[in-house]
């Protein structure tokens, strides 16, 4: 074995292990197309715009009817119904947060999410420019703490 062989699997290992990536179920959704108020700019406080989701929610265990599911219809319905509600928001990324923070207080079995948004048609020459939030439950749990003080 060469000596930089053993580092490298180490750290493929490492990081695939301290993710938690890789293991048991999930549930994904691509392209949820939902009008939101969000943006720095005055043009976008006049009206919703639209934003394209991509989600991956990961189980903590099994999906079962002992230990929970997640109703990947009911989600959507909820992010749109909280995006149809929520006042303008001016970052992407804290609506992102606000997003993942409402994904784990509704479904007690996600334990990760990656959750991907995007403005479509927003800068020319571009096919989409967003951000992604990778979280797990741990993450979720530190944020509301440190919220609360």
């Amino acid at each position: 074995m060469k000596p930089v062989e053993e580092p490298f699997e180490m750290a493929l290992t490492t990081a695939v292990v301290g993710q938690q990536r890789g293991r048991g179920w999930s549930v994904f959704i691509d392209a949820l197309g939902v009008p939101a108020r969000v943006g720095i700019y005055p043009h976008e406080y006049s009206a919703p715009q639209a934003l394209v989701i991509d989600a991956r929610l990961g189980y903590a265990s099994a999906p079962s009817e002992e230990h929970g599911w997640i109703d990947y219809d009911g989600y959507c319905t909820s992010i749109a119904d909280f995006l149809a509600h929520k006042p303008h928001t001016r970052l992407l990324e804290t609506l992102v947060a606000d997003i993942a923070k409402l994904s784990f207080r509704q479904w007690p079995a996600l334990e990760s999410l990656t959750l991907s948004v995007h403005k479509p048609k927003i800068r020319p020459g571009t096919r989409c420019v967003g951000v992604t939030l990778d979280w797990t439950r741990a993450d979720y749990l530190l944020a509301c703490n440190a919220q609360q003080r």
